[in-house]
């Protein structure tokens, strides 16, 4: 393989996208993963993935892919290792294994990666278009997990021995200028040079503000955050730089201010431009010379080492020519600036980051939500989203929290979105007559009672028996109740073929 080279690092998220930049190259894909198994969690953890091209790391739970003994499909990654084979699906609709995992596809490949004799995991590639791989990619793909085995297995070692064993959010490549993101990060994140962050509100500074730390030399040290908008203009100077005994009325103790708590690590200025103009003197001496003095001290100035980002939604060249910003200061806090693109730039990849937060805030809220119906998302795309990502990610949380099943539709929507999308320029039908009770018992319960039924079996392996007796019914009724819902057991993954094509 010609990208040993490439894989010879022990950062898992660098030899698991080289991987995966293989494997789509060789299998014509755009969507790849890769997948390992971890002992603690008894499940797959999702390791490295990549749609479209956007790379999506998910952490928690929610990443971890376990065995099912419901008789619901066991996912066709999780088939693939414990069969130890290969799996060719070109026509998920009509594979029993197939389970969604993150976005419908049509076609699936799946490898598995032996180390030493035994499966630690799985390469997958897919695809939106049905047909789409042939066996000579199940060739190609197993040689380049063959190749991989070891640099895997190092990276997950390294990783395990590390303090932080948790696998990272990510979220790259969504579109050119968060290309363009990404590489000053890289660039910019091991020195110690101040970094302005700018862009619209709810972009998505204080993420990118936290990403530079936690890739810095100081990411064991403290990331202290000051927002100068919500601290009131008479106590800033106090929390910022402290304050001695008796400073001012009230002042009943000594108090650290921020830039000592950030010493040897990060001090991030929010909302930059609320700063005062009456303090940007002070703010820009403690940058330059590393001097901080508390409130009503008399005593030489105290030294900090502290690595300085801010951010802003305000036009701070503007500022300057109104002398409403200190010039001096703004080319010292912007040696390098950070622009973040509005969200209305990449709209195109909307569809992943909604499936991002639906399956953040479904974890969160230990929700069983997992997909957006297409007319929800036909109202997520007529939306322009003037508060951005944050606007995006608070309206997932929202459908979430009110979905009545697994799938969000627009009813679960903000109003104030349903309110302006049209989903069909038809006219509108008729008033359908008024339904029972018994009807719309049944249309609000049924739902429920599948999830409920579904969870139940899952959490007792699928013994019907044990689960009768947890619901406090007898095992006819509930085998009446499993039929009635489409619900069937199967304890264990076929093995009577492992590779299939249409």
């Amino acid at each position: 393989m010609d990208t040993d080279a490439q894989l010879h690092a022990v950062d898992m998220e660098s030899v698991a996208r080289r991987l995966v930049e293989v494997a789509c190259a060789k299998t014509g894909s755009r969507n790849g993963a890769v997948f390992l198994w971890d002992a603690k969690a008894k499940g797959l953890t999702v390791d490295f993935h990549m749609v479209d091209d956007v790379i999506v790391t998910l952490p928690g739970t929610g990443s971890v892919l376990r065995p099912r003994r419901d008789g619901r499909a066991n996912g066709i990654a999780m088939s693939c290792f414990e069969q130890g084979a290969p799996y060719l699906c070109n026509d998920t609709e009509k594979d029993p294994n197939y389970a969604r995992y993150f976005l419908d596809v049509e076609s699936v490949l799946a490898v598995p990666i032996f180390y030493q004799g035994k499966p630690i995991g799985v390469l997958t590639v897919a695809s939106a278009q049905k047909q789409a791989f042939e066996y000579a990619h199940v060739t190609a793909l197993e040689e380049v997990a063959a190749a991989s085995a070891k640099y895997l297995r190092r990276a997950s070692l390294a990783r395990q021995t590390r303090a932080d064993t948790g696998r990272p959010f990510v979220i790259k490549g969504l579109s050119p200028a968060w290309h363009e993101v990404e590489r000053k990060l890289e660039q910019v994140s091991g020195t110690d040079v101040p970094v302005l962050v700018t862009g619209e509100s709810g972009t998505g500074k204080d993420l990118v503000s936290r990403a530079i730390h936690f890739n810095s030399k100081r990411a064991a040290k403290p990331f202290v955050t000051v927002n100068c908008a919500a601290i009131p203009e008479t106590m800033l100077e106090s929390v910022l730089f402290g304050h001695v005994k008796g400073a001012f009325t009230g002042a009943s103790f000594d108090k650290i201010g921020e830039f000592q708590k950030a010493d040897g690590g990060t001090l991030f200025l929010d909302e930059l431009g609320e700063l005062p103009l009456m303090l940007q003197a002070k703010v820009l001496r403690a940058i330059e010379q590393g001097e901080v003095s508390p409130l009503g001290s008399n005593a030489a100035p105290g030294r900090v080492d502290v690595r300085f980002i801010c951010a802003t939604n305000r036009d701070l060249p503007q500022m300057v020519k109104e002398n409403r910003f200190r010039d001096d200061l703004f080319f010292r806090v912007g040696v390098i600036t950070v622009e973040l693109p509005a969200l209305r730039t990449y709209k195109d990849n909307l569809p992943i980051l909604a499936q991002v937060f639906l399956q953040q805030a479904a974890q969160k809220h230990a929700r069983k939500v997992s997909k957006l119906s297409r007319e929800a998302m036909a109202v997520l795309q007529a939306w322009d989203f003037p508060g951005n990502v944050r606007e995006l990610k608070n309206t997932l949380e929202h459908a979430v929290v009110m979905a009545r099943t697994d799938t969000v539709t627009p009813d679960d929507l903000p109003r104030v979105m349903r309110g302006t999308e049209s989903l069909s320029a038809t006219p509108a039908a008729p008033e359908p007559a008024p339904k029972t009770l018994a009807e719309l018992r049944e249309a609000w319960l049924a739902p429920l009672e599948r999830r409920y039924l579904a969870e139940l079996l899952d959490a007792h392996d699928g013994k019907v028996d044990a689960a009768a007796k947890r619901a406090g019914i007898n095992r006819v009724t509930l085998y009446r109740l499993m039929q009635k819902h489409g619900l069937t057991v199967q304890r264990r993954v076929s093995t009577t073929l492992s590779v299939k094509q249409k």
